[in-house]
């Protein structure tokens, strides 16, 4: 068996002894044949960005091989209103096979799978997100000939009832231990949880949020995943938040990862770190270790098109509540060398050449090591409340501008935005009246996707009336002021977390 699948936790994987990417129709019928499969779900994100289920019965393997082979129709129109009127409302739903994971919560022994949506014609719906996202890739790679890869950083909070002993200290939740953190346990159970779904976890961690409100204890956690294509990046993404939900209920306990639940207290982001790959090779560190040009110039179509992609990534007006100072979320375009005050931050990527292992660990052998394939790019705006596969596509679509922007332009914007200070403080004031600023609502955001929607729509990537609806649904929040109102009013700040808590 290949070594980098022995110890993996999907079952279907370790089942067929082959990487996901392998799957084929006949695999799967062997699995649903071998382990009695009685049920297959499949499962797609609709409109509201939430993981719709359609179940069916295995009543005979021919029937099996006719849902692998023919997939089902749906009503796009309960799935995609804004896109679909009813009066032609069909697509199809067609599975992915390298999706194919055990349901780790029903009794019932069932294969799901992540499908797409096609239409009549048989091709991919023009307005799903996850076909927007595989166009932004393929018109990543034909223009530069590289690979676009991603991960994420998912938090969220989870809530129980307050626990009077080793209360946490405010604020400090950082990697924090039991018994100081009370929910580490149900953390580890959703990792082993997402794993089995096929998602490749890199760490988890509580994080800085913690508060007691109304007898509630709020304990922030963070799950971290490894580098992937950027569509498995996005499914991963997708199954964890339903992973999460799903075994929180279980366990009877509630969980928002809503980007702000109250002030003064630390949001919920959703990072999204990437890398530029060509020839399977990172290129993201260049020779001589420091960030290469391709990832500057990358970096560069990222702070040009930062506003607008708040339009993708921060889709409901409590985002803007956490997108201010001093919370360590950034508000202005700029980036930065393991700058958390900076809208893109490039973190520690082990290109130091120093084996750090050995010194730590003298009596052991140094090994040779290419630690290069570690390095990456993080945006830090995103919450949950985007739709993980359009975010990725714009994210994809705006490093891909920077690296077509003629060289001198794009290194220029780069070298014209890097920051190597907290931004925030004080003594910095000239630096940061230098840079541009972030939307503060939604309606800036669709104000900045309208003026930006050509780079978007360019080689057919973004379908217009997906703009079109995206801008519609942001300008509905009508909240140009409503930061404003909420700081005079708590009732309108607790009534927005109420309506938003279980967004994404």
């Amino acid at each position: 068996m290949n070594p980098n699948l022995e110890l993996n936790p999907n079952e279907v994987v370790a089942f067929l002894g082959k990487s996901p990417e392998e799957f084929t129709r006949e695999d799967l019928l062997a699995f649903i044949r071998e382990k009695k499969i009685q049920m297959v779900d499949f499962m797609y994100p609709a409109e509201d960005g939430r993981v719709k289920t359609l179940n069916f019965t295995v009543n005979s393997l021919a029937y099996a091989e006719t849902i692998l082979t023919e997939g089902e129709r749906v009503d796009g129109s309960s799935l995609f209103p804004s896109f679909i009127e009813a009066g032609n409302s069909d697509l199809y739903v067609i599975p992915r096979y390298r999706t194919a994971f055990v349901d780790p919560f029903n009794e019932i022994p069932t294969l799901c799978l992540l499908c797409s949506f096609f239409n009549k014609d048989g091709e991919p719906f023009d307005c799903a997100p996850y076909a927007t996202l595989m166009r932004a890739e393929d018109a990543f790679y034909q223009s530069t000939g590289m690979t676009f890869e991603a991960m994420g950083e998912l938090e969220y909070y989870v809530i129980t009832d307050a626990d009077p002993l080793f209360p946490a200290t405010d604020q400090k939740g950082y990697h924090e231990t039991e018994p100081f953190a009370k929910l580490n346990d149900f953390r580890r159970a959703c990792m082993v949880h997402v794993a089995k779904t096929g998602g490749q976890i890199k760490y988890g961690h509580s994080e800085v949020g913690n508060f007691t409100l109304d007898g509630k204890i709020y304990e922030q956690n963070e799950i971290e995943f490894l580098p992937n294509p950027v569509e498995t990046a996005a499914d991963q993404l997708l199954l964890a938040k339903w992973v999460i939900r799903n075994l929180a209920y279980q366990w009877n306990l509630d969980v928002s990862f809503a980007p702000k639940i109250t002030t003064g207290k630390a949001g919920s982001g959703m990072h999204i770190h990437m890398r530029l790959m060509k020839d399977g090779r990172n290129v993201t560190l260049g020779a001589d270790g420091n960030l290469s040009e391709a990832a500057r110039r990358a970096i560069a179509g990222l702070m040009v098109m930062a506003p607008s992609i708040t339009a993708f990534g921060n889709k409901n007006p409590t985002s803007y509540f956490r997108l201010v100072p001093h919370q360590e979320a950034p508000t202005n375009v700029c980036w930065g060398d393991c700058n958390r005050s900076a809208l893109v931050r490039v973190p520690l990527g082990w290109s130091s050449g120093k084996d750090m292992c050995t010194k730590a660990n003298p009596h052991q052998r140094p090994v040779p090591m290419d630690t290069t394939e570690k390095q990456t790019f993080e945006m830090r705006s995103p919450d949950c409340s985007a739709d993980i596969y359009q975010l990725m596509a714009g994210l994809c679509v705006a490093a891909r501008k920077g690296l077509e922007m003629p060289v001198e332009e794009a290194l220029k914007i780069a070298r014209e935005t890097y920051v190597d200070m907290d931004i925030h403080k004080g003594e910095n004031a000239a630096r940061l009246a230098t840079l541009a600023s972030l939307p503060t609502c939604c309606s800036e955001s669709a104000e900045c996707l309208k003026a930006d929607r050509a780079v978007y729509e360019e080689a057919g990537v973004f379908n217009p009336r997906m703009i079109d609806g995206i801008v519609q649904s942001l300008k509905a929040h009508h909240d140009k002021h409503l930061h404003a109102d909420a700081k005079k009013d708590p009732a309108l700040m607790r009534k927005l977390v109420d309506q938003y808590f279980y967004c994404g």
